[in-house]
């Protein structure tokens, strides 16, 4: 066994070690130049036998790289130690046709009477990279279709929360409505009941009257059974005007009018409906052709003089107003009855709200709702003054929609 060992620490061993290693095995001297090199190496860089002895280590690495090696060479020989080369680096291998190939490479220094020389053992990681490639490439894949399959799972929970955004949306409208009929259901029963027991009662009597000739109380309970019929029919267009808004049946379309002539007509139509000495004023200023929707401002009007007659006393005037400024159009209803306070004027536009001071007044409370709607449909704004006592002025600001048309002619001839 002694024998066989020593045998193979022989010239003759070492020299069996370096010929048959399946790993490149070359040796340089400190000039750089290749002074033995085994048939591994031989082969890896497609050289044949004894073509690179002489030649300088440089033959063998990229062009790229020659001048840097020079250096780090140089700088290697003055501090030689055994060391991996590129640590954490990509390193290539020229070949004799000039292709590459990915290398690792280890040096190893040592010195004898003849001078320095280091060993290089080299090997071709071509396989091994192509592994890495793979790997990194399947990585990659993997990463998107994560990325993919993550990208599917937020839509698809975004769309889950729009989902249940809708379903909060229609369960609160379905709420609102729920309550919405709950309160016209109570609001219906006592808001048709007074009427109709009114007129009932003023029938019943006003035949009494008749047959006695009390003209006097004849007029005052025909005039009970007109207030009565009137009150029902504000009713009635309340919630119509409320069913046709929410069907989205409500579209404005403008047309051109003559503003003073369109709402002396409301107010004479408004006239019959005035009680005691109440009476009506107008005022005009401006031009007076315009273009605005004639059905929609109608029920605006109505609306708003229907209000300013409920809430008024018995010799009260109501102050119509209306202004053709550059291309606005101002309209101020004024009245001059029980007002509104200052607490209920945050919830003068909801549904249903009647201020505290009027629940003994005829009335659904859905009538500045629906103004408040229309107005918006018109592109134009709703604006209520009121104290408590003193009175309300609601003033409406509406575009001529005339000037609108002639603005987008203009752009369009542009």
């Amino acid at each position: 066994m002694n024998y066989e060992l020593k045998k193979m620490e022989s010239k003759e061993g070492n020299d069996a070690l370096f010929l048959h290693a399946t790993e490149g095995i070359l040796v340089t001297n400190s000039s750089g130049q290749i002074i033995r090199i085994n048939p591994s190496a031989e082969h890896l860089f497609g050289y044949e036998h004894g073509e690179l002895a002489g030649m300088k280590i440089e033959a063998l690495i990229p062009r790229r790289f020659t001048q840097k090696h020079e250096t780090n060479r140089t700088s290697y020989a003055h501090h030689p130690h055994a060391r991996s080369m590129g640590l954490g680096m990509d390193l290539f291998g020229l070949k004799k046709d000039g292709s590459e190939f990915p290398v690792e490479i280890s040096l190893s220094p040592y010195s004898n009477k003849d001078g320095n020389f280091v060993i290089a053992f080299i090997i071709d990681i071509t396989l091994r990279k192509e592994a890495e490639f793979r790997m990194k490439t399947y990585f990659a894949d993997l990463e998107k279709q994560v990325k993919n399959r993550t990208l599917v799972l937020e839509e698809a929970i975004a769309e889950l929360e729009k989902t249940k955004r809708d379903l909060d949306i229609s369960l609160a409208k379905e709420k609102e409505l729920n309550e919405m009929k709950s309160r016209f259901v109570s609001m219906a029963s006592h808001e048709f009941r007074t009427p109709l027991t009114t007129m009932m009662s003023s029938v019943s009597l006003i035949s009494k009257y008749h047959e006695r000739k009390d003209d006097g109380n004849h007029q005052k309970h025909v005039s009970k059974v007109k207030i009565s019929i009137n009150n029902l029919t504000d009713i009635l267009n309340d919630f119509l005007s409320v069913s046709k808004l929410e069907e989205g049946k409500i579209v404005n379309e403008p047309e051109e009018m003559n503003i003073r002539i369109f709402i002396s007509e409301i107010v004479s139509e408004m006239r019959t409906m005035l009680f005691g000495k109440q009476v009506i004023s107008e005022d005009y200023l401006g031009e007076e052709l315009v273009r605005l929707d004639p059905k929609i401002l109608k029920n605006v009007l109505l609306n708003l003089f229907s209000n300013a007659i409920k809430f008024s006393s018995q010799d009260g005037v109501i102050e119509l107003s209306v202004r053709k400024i550059a291309d606005e159009i101002f309209i101020t209803v004024k009245d001059h009855g029980i007002g509104i306070s200052k607490e209920d004027q945050e919830q003068l536009f909801e549904r249903f709200f009647r201020g505290k001071n009027a629940t003994h007044i005829q009335g659904t409370g859905l009538g500045l709702s629906i103004v408040a709607r229309y107005i918006e449909l018109m592109n134009g704004t709703i604006e209520i003054e009121s104290v408590q006592n003193e009175g309300t002025k609601v003033t409406l600001s509406i575009k001529d929609s005339k000037t609108n048309d002639n603005e987008k002619d203009t752009s369009n001839r542009g």
